[in-house]
C-alpha cells in the first residue's frame, strides 16, 4: 500500500495490554524486519490474520499460487497436472514450471476464484502421487478479473 493511500485512510487509534515478554519480541521483530513503527508491524499481522480468515471462509474471490515440487519422471504426473489445469480454466490464470534437479521440478500456478474451490484444486494436485511438496498460498489481494470462458 503507498504512502499516499495510507495518509489518506481513516485511522483510528486503540491501546493494547501484552505481557513484557511479547512487546520485547516485537520490538525485536519491528527492528530486524524493518518496519516503521510497532503500528505498522502490527497492522501486517492484523492484515496476514484477515487474510487467512477469508481464505477459510470459503467463498470469497481470493489470488493464490499453488505451489508444488514434484518428481518429473513419474509416469503420468505431468500429464495429470496439465488435465487439472485445464479442467479449471477459469481459475487457473498461468503457471510455471522450472527444472530444480535432474529428478525434480519446481512448479507455481497462478490461481484466482473461491477460495473453497481453489483450496479444491491444489488438494486435488498436491494429492497427487509424485508430488514431493505442496502449498496452497492464498492472497486477500485479486488480480484484475479475467473473464470465465464461454460455456460449451
Amino acid at each position: 500500500m503507498s504512502e499516499d493511500k495510507i495518509s489518506k485512510e481513516k485511522l483510528s487509534r486503540i491501546s493494547m495490554s501484552i505481557p513484557e515478554d511479547l512487546l520485547n519480541g516485537l520490538d525485536k521483530m519491528v527492528k530486524e524486519r524493518g518496519f516503521e513503527s510497532r503500528s505498522q508491524a502490527i497492522c501486517d499481522m492484523i492484515n496476514l490474520q484477515l487474510n487467512e480468515h477469508k481464505a477459510q471462509q470459503g467463498h470469497e474471490i481470493m489470488t493464490g499460487t499453488v505451489n508444488l515440487v514434484y518428481k518429473h519422471s513419474t509416469t503420468g504426473l505431468q500429464k495429470k497436472l496439465h488435465d487439472l489445469q485445464f479442467e479449471f480454466i477459469d481459475e487457473v490464470i498461468s503457471s510455471l514450471n522450472v527444472n530444480l534437479t535432474h529428478t525434480n521440478t519446481l512448479s507455481i500456478i497462478l490461481v484466482q476464484g473461491p477460495a473453497d474451490k481453489l483450496n479444491m484444486i491444489a488438494n486435488k494436485m498436491i494429492t497427487l502421487r509424485g508430488v514431493v511438496y505442496g502449498r496452497l498460498l492464498i492472497n486477500s489481494s485479486i488480480i484484475p478479473p479475467i473473464h470465465p470462458l464461454p460455456q460449451g
